[in-house]
């Protein structure tokens, strides 16, 4: 480097610089974002600051609602993590929300159907629902790569059928439809799990959560070091950025693909248990039961930019809009403003990455223009 040269593009100052307008242009689309939000929150006639109020308070501020909001984020993280290990291989599963169904009707099976004590039916029901999710992830593996099937439609296709699956179970009363003769049959559910069966709960500070939130921060910590410390994760990342390049250095492109979306299956099958032993639906299989929580989860990934770790706050944001707009009806405010607020904001965080990379082929245009060397990016 020659004395007194300005550091290169790629040095600590470039980066730092480039990491510092990065950090300015999210806070200046979020800024943006909450000023919209304000202006629509009051053309319907109501105060933008008792909205915020009332979704702080219900998200994390009032008595018990953070542990709330931290029971919601768990399966959207556990769906979040099968989608960046899907990505980073070049696998795009969007299937999530039947597969986190299929989970949970595997947890339903173990819970009402079989007999025994109640954890070993917790921990099979959990490992039942982890398989059953990445088999039915599976089908779309063997569609891609026997008869090439892209696996974005066979994923989304697979959702209707077991939405189909999940009618039909709660339904027919060999298999999940509850026959308690004391319950209004006007609600066609499952029979409920056993108390015994349940996630256990932790009671912190007044707030209880059950311990699928571990299971979830622990699946984070575990998919980071799988991707970044692995050879695993190496043969992954290397099947997600050159498919070719992987197949020459011995990396099988059918096994390893297979591999990723069947973890990324069972993640949010896994989730779809979590989710009926730690309550949801009083712990009942329903025609509903999914809700929308494997959509979400999608967009948990992509605003974290499939990075696992970033996927925590991310999820926690997303459960704070669920959990907060229960708080709304006090304002005369209608939930479906909360849906608003949430697109604005996918749309605020997409923003940066959107701009990044116009800068970097714009960079990249110029640098074939010219015919030098590429310089690495700032950040």
């Amino acid at each position: 480097m020659i004395p007194g040269a300005p550091p290169a593009p790629g040095g600590s100052a470039g980066g730092w610089r480039g990491r510092g307008e990065t950090a300015l242009l999210y806070l200046l689309s979020i800024g943006v974002t909450l000023l919209i939000s304000g202006g629509l929150v009051t053309i319907t006639g109501n105060s933008w600051t008792q909205v915020m109020g009332a979704l702080l308070n219900g998200a994390f501020l009032a008595p018990g609602r953070w542990g709330n909001t931290l029971v919601i984020a768990a399966p959207m993280l556990l769906v979040a993590l099968g989608m960046v290990i899907g990505v980073k291989s070049g696998i795009f599963n969007i299937g999530q929300e039947g597969q986190l169904l299929m989970g949970a009707m595997a947890m339903a099976y173990v819970g009402t159907k079989l007999a025994g004590p109640g954890p070993l039916l917790l921990v099979g029901g959990l490992i039942l629902g982890t398989l059953t999710g990445g088999l039915f992830a599976a089908l779309a593996a063997v569609m891609r790569f026997r008869r090439g099937v892209p696996e974005v439609i066979s994923t989304l296709l697979l959702v209707f059928i077991a939405f189909q699956i999940n009618g039909f179970a709660i339904t027919t009363d060999w298999f999940l439809r509850d026959l308690d003769p004391n319950r209004p049959s006007r609600a066609v559910t499952s029979a409920q799990l056993p108390a015994e069966a349940h996630l256990p709960v932790v009671t912190l500070f007044g707030n209880e959560f059950h311990i699928g939130l571990i299971f979830a921060l622990a699946a984070a910590a575990a998919v980071a070091f799988l991707l970044t410390r692995t050879s695993t994760g190496f043969k992954l990342r290397l099947l997600g950025s050159s498919p070719n390049v992987a197949q020459n250095v011995g990396v099988a492109v059918a096994r390893w693909g297979s591999a990723a979306l069947f973890a990324s299956g069972a993640l949010a099958g896994f989730a779809g248990a979590v989710m009926l032993a730690g309550g949801a639906s009083s712990s009942r299989l329903t025609s509903g039961f999914a809700s929308n929580f494997g959509w979400q989860g999608l967009l948990v990934a992509l605003l974290a930019q499939s990075r696992p770790l970033m996927c925590i706050p991310m999820a926690i944001v997303f459960a704070g809009l669920r959990t907060g707009s229960g708080f709304l009806a006090a304002t005369g405010v209608d939930r479906k403003i909360v849906d608003v607020i949430q697109a604005l904001l996918v749309l605020a965080l997409l923003i940066p990455p959107a701009v990044q990379f116009i800068r970097d082929r714009r960079k990249a245009a110029a640098v074939a223009a010219t015919g030098a060397p590429a310089e690495q990016g700032a950040g």
